[in-house]
């Protein structure tokens, strides 16, 4: 692979524009590493508010007590690229089960071969949710990604930059968020740490703390074998525009295709 190719897929991704919060669907820190080729990673998040807002001044369906379960599959093209595709869900007193929407997500990598001492990867994601549950329907959010391993310490940094471009918010500027995960190794299968996730609003006014999103969330990695991921966590929002409450898990599994031992 011509490292001069991957650059410029780099340099495309990284001048386009972005947008979506993740909501509640999927409450996940990125680590920089891709699927590997001819792997299917399948993971669900299941996310409920216990203490959200009963209700949402934009018409959107509240947060409180909302079910929030999300398919994410990702599939591996090379070593160093992915795409991944996202069905959101919601179940709440009073709607049911409601389907909410769909995202996809492309990421490139840099190659092991230019022995950088992080990873980095950076991803777009693209995609529809139904204006109940958001009101701007379409969206699209640039992410670069950082991490890190040394030792039994591990960290991750994600900034991201969206911006609709239907709905109320293209009028709006680029929103900046900030996800960021420091975890420990305690034993060779359990990891424990903290993740957080922050929404500033736009980049260009940056909105007060009283406004922005902010939460952190203790979590904790269960590493029972390669072919799996396990993520639990409890979210807290001391910010009173962050629900109050979050409880998070992510179930994963790796199907190999073609590989000895799949």
């Amino acid at each position: 692979m011509s490292r001069r190719f991957v650059t410029l897929l780099f340099a495309l991704l990284a001048s386009t524009t972005c947008a979506y919060a993740q909501g509640n669907y999927e409450v996940q820190v990125y680590g920089a590493d891709t699927v590997a080729p001819r792997t299917t990673m399948v993971e669900v998040h299941s996310n409920f508010t216990a203490k959200g807002h009963p209700t949402s001044p934009d018409g959107e369906a509240a947060t409180n007590h909302a079910e929030h379960e999300t398919l994410e599959i990702t599939q591996g093209l090379n070593e160093w690229s992915e795409v991944g595709f996202y069905i959101f869900t919601s179940e709440q007193s009073g709607l049911g089960m409601q389907f909410v929407g769909t995202h996809i997500r492309p990421r490139v990598r840099v190659p092991d071969s230019w022995h950088w001492p992080v990873g980095a990867s950076i991803s777009q994601e693209i995609g529809y949710q139904r204006a109940k549950f958001s009101a701007d329907t379409w969206t699209w959010e640039i992410r670069p990604i950082v991490d890190m391993t040394r030792g039994r310490f591990y960290w991750a940094v994600n900034p991201a930059f969206e911006r609709a471009f239907h709905g109320p918010g293209t009028r709006d500027s680029f929103d900046f968020q900030t996800d960021v995960k420091l975890s420990w190794d305690f034993t060779k299968k359990v990891a424990g740490g903290v993740e957080y996730y922050g929404d500033y609003g736009s980049i260009k006014d940056i909105s007060p703390l009283h406004d922005q999103g902010q939460m952190i969330v203790p979590a904790v990695d269960l590493n029972v074998s390669p072919k799996w991921e396990l993520n639990f966590g409890v979210g807290i929002g001391p910010t009173a525009a962050t629900d109050r409450w979050l409880i998070k898990a992510i179930v994963g599994r790796r199907f190999d295709w073609g590989h000895k031992g799949s």
